[in-house]
C-alpha cells in the first residue's frame, strides 16, 4: 500500500493520471468538440492578431479587440450576403464537372492513371470524407453558423477579459485543487505553444498558397475561380496530403480546358508554390519540432482521419506535435559541457 502511495505521489505518475482524466473529460463532451476547437482556434488566431496590432498602434486593448472583431464580422457578413450565391453556384459547377469526369469512360492513359490513383482506398476515404463534410455543412448550415457564431462570441469575451481571466485563474494556484491546476497549466502552455502555433502556421501557409494558386489559375484560364480558391484554402490546412488531394480536381479541370500543356504548366506552378512554402514559409513559421518526415505525416493523417474524420486531417499533425512536445522529443542536439560552464 505504501508503495502505491509513493508511486502516486511521483510527479510523472500524477501527470499521466491527470492527462488521462483530461482525455476522458474531452471524450465525454465530444458532441461539443466542434465548438471547443473553433473557440480555441479563433481565440488563438485573434489573440495573435491583437498582439500584432497592439505593437504598431497605441490604443486601449479592449478597443483594439472590439475594432478587429467588428472588422472581421463585417467582412464575413458582406462576403456571405454578396458572394454566397456565387460560391454555391461555383462549387455546384465544380462538383458537377468532376462527377461528369467519373461518369464517362476515360480512354486517355493520363486520365486513366489519375482515375486509378483516386480509386486507392485511403485517397478515396479522404475525398469521401471531404465531400460528405461539405454536403453535411451545406445541408445543416444553421448548426454550423451557430457553432461559428458562438465560437466568435466566446473568443471575443475571452480576449476582452483576458487580463481579468488570468488574474482570476491564478487564484487556483493556492486552492485545494492546486496539484490539478499546476498540471493543467503545464499542459495548457504546451498546447498553446505547439498546437496553436502549428494551426497558425497552417492557416498562414494556406492563405499564401491560395492567393498564389488563384493567380496561376486565372492566368491558365480556369473556370469557377472562387470555388476552386475555397477548395484550395481548406485543403491547404491539411499538411502534405492537402496538396495531393487538391491536385486531383485541378489536373482534371486543367486537362478538360487545355489538354496536356495546361496540366504541365499547372504542375510546374504548383511545384514552385510549394517550393516557396517548403524553403521560405515553413522555416519562418514552423519550429524544428514540426519538421516531421513525410512518412510520419501520412501515418498520423491516416490514423487521425479514421478517429476524428475531417477534423482529424486538420488537427492530427498539431496534436501529434503537442504529444512530441510533452515527451520532450526535439531535433536539438544537447549542448556539450565545457570547462567554462562548470
Amino acid at each position: 500500500m505504501d508503495t502505491i502511495i509513493r508511486l502516486l505521489q511521483r510527479k510523472e505518475v500524477k501527470r499521466v493520471i491527470i492527462f488521462a482524466l483530461m482525455i476522458v473529460v474531452l471524450f465525454s463532451v465530444k458532441s461539443m468538440m466542434n465548438l471547443i476547437l473553433l473557440t480555441f482556434i479563433f481565440s488563438f488566431l485573434m489573440n495573435r492578431l491583437v498582439e500584432f496590432t497592439a505593437k504598431r498602434v497605441r490604443m486601449n486593448h479592449k478597443l483594439i479587440v472590439i475594432m478587429l472583431y467588428t472588422l472581421i464580422v463585417g467582412i464575413l457578413t458582406v462576403a456571405l450576403t454578396k458572394y454566397l450565391p456565387l460560391i454555391s453556384y461555383e462549387i455546384t459547377q465544380l462538383v458537377r464537372q468532376i462527377t461528369n469526369f467519373f461518369t464517362h469512360p476515360q480512354e486517355n492513359p493520363l486520365l486513366g492513371v489519375i482515375e486509378s490513383f483516386i480509386s486507392g482506398e485511403q485517397i478515396k476515404a479522404y475525398i469521401d470524407n471531404g465531400v460528405s463534410f461539405l454536403l453535411k455543412s451545406f445541408s445543416d448550415i444553421s448548426k454550423v453558423s451557430i457553432h461559428v457564431l458562438l465560437a466568435l462570441i466566446l473568443s471575443l469575451f475571452f480576449l476582452i477579459e483576458k487580463p481579468r481571466l488570468v488574474e482570476f485563474t491564478n487564484k487556483f494556484k493556492n486552492s485545494k485543487i492546486a496539484p490539478f491546476y499546476h498540471e493543467i497549466e503545464f499542459f495548457g502552455k504546451k498546447f498553446s505553444r505547439t498546437f496553436g502555433k502549428v494551426i497558425e502556421a497552417q492557416f498562414i501557409i494556406a492563405l499564401v498558397n491560395t492567393f498564389l494558386s488563384i493567380i496561376i489559375l486565372m492566368i491558365l484560364g480556369y473556370p469557377q475561380i472562387v470555388g476552386l480558391g475555397i477548395m484550395i484554402f481548406f485543403l491547404g490546412l491539411i499538411p502534405v496530403a492537402g496538396v495531393v488531394i487538391s491536385l486531383i480536381p485541378l489536373t482534371i479541370i486543367g486537362f478538360t480546358i487545355g489538354g496536356y500543356m495546361t496540366v504541365i504548366y499547372l504542375l510546374i506552378a504548383i511545384m514552385i508554390i510549394h517550393a516557396i512554402e517548403a524553403y521560405i514559409l515553413n522555416p519562418k513559421l514552423m519550429s524544428s519540432k514540426t519538421d516531421l518526415p513525410i512518412f510520419y505525416t501520412f501515418v498520423v493523417l491516416i490514423f487521425s482521419q479514421n478517429f476524428f474524420g475531417v477534423w482529424g486531417l486538420i488537427i492530427g499533425i498539431p496534436i501529434f506535435i503537442f504529444l512530441l512536445d510533452i515527451l520532450d522529443v526535439t531535433d536539438k542536439e544537447p549542448v556539450p559541457t565545457t570547462k567554462d560552464d562548470i
